[in-house]
């Protein structure tokens, strides 16, 4: 198995050009999600370490998906503290009435930006923030910021990624953090192993059983087992 660490371009080139089996992802465009019923302080917080701790890394986010009801309120002050750590904020039509952003482009909602750069979109419901991260994600990390429990459990229950979070910055996903020791690789695929993976991920399993003439026709105890076939 091949487990490529590298540029978009190089996992891709990698993805394409072999029949090994290969572990990895390609594009690391994770969300975060402020709901209606985000708590302000705990938002901007969050927002600005998924966005500024390490900005080229896969785990950072690319877009912030803000809740129409919230906006006014807390775009402004997201905006604030942003621009104090030089993100550069793109924002669709309705948030460029509210703060003063660059437009947003179809293309800037798959861009992996790797960079000090970040998309905005005010969208109406959880369900829109949902189904714009299940188009446009990359299946790695996404959040969710909101004191709703529900709302919070119907996000990370719907949203297919490897890593889905709730009220923390999406730089956690990672091997190291996960106490997985070092990470070799992290897989945004289905099937297991998926998100990140440390060695015990990769390990497969040999059983060796010994005994001493047993057979499992005359194994009884507590821990027997019985059979309901029938012939039809």
């Amino acid at each position: 198995m091949i487990i490529p660490r590298g540029s978009n371009s190089f996992v891709r080139y990698v993805q394409d050009n072999t029949r090994i089996p290969v572990l990895g992802h390609a594009d690391g465009i994770c969300h975060l999600y402020l709901d209606k019923a985000a708590e302000i302080n705990k938002a901007i917080k969050i927002t600005v370490d998924a966005k500024t701790h390490y900005p080229s890394a896969c785990n950072a986010i690319e877009t912030l998906l803000v809740h129409q009801e919230i906006a006014s309120e807390f775009l402004p002050q997201i905006a604030q503290a942003l621009e104090k750590e030089g993100v550069e904020m793109r924002g669709d039509e309705a948030t460029q009435k509210i703060i003063n952003v660059k437009a947003a482009r179809d293309h800037d909602w798959t861009m992996e930006y790797s960079d000090l750069i970040l998309a905005i979109k005010i969208v109406d419901s959880v369900d829109s923030a949902i189904a714009h991260i299940n188009q446009y994600g990359s299946k790695h990390t996404d959040a969710i910021v909101t004191e709703d429990i529900e709302t919070a459990d119907k996000f990370q229950n719907l949203v297919d990624a490897a890593g889905v979070y709730h009220n923390c910055s999406t730089r956690f996903a990672d091997g190291f953090r996960y106490g997985f020791g070092a990470e070799v690789g992290i897989s945004t695929q289905q099937m297991p192993p998926r998100g990140p993976v440390g060695l015990e991920g990769l390990v497969t399993y040999k059983y060796k059983v010994t005994g001493n003439g047993h057979i499992a026709a005359t194994y009884t105890g507590a821990n027997a087992k019985s059979f309901t076939h029938h012939d039809y």
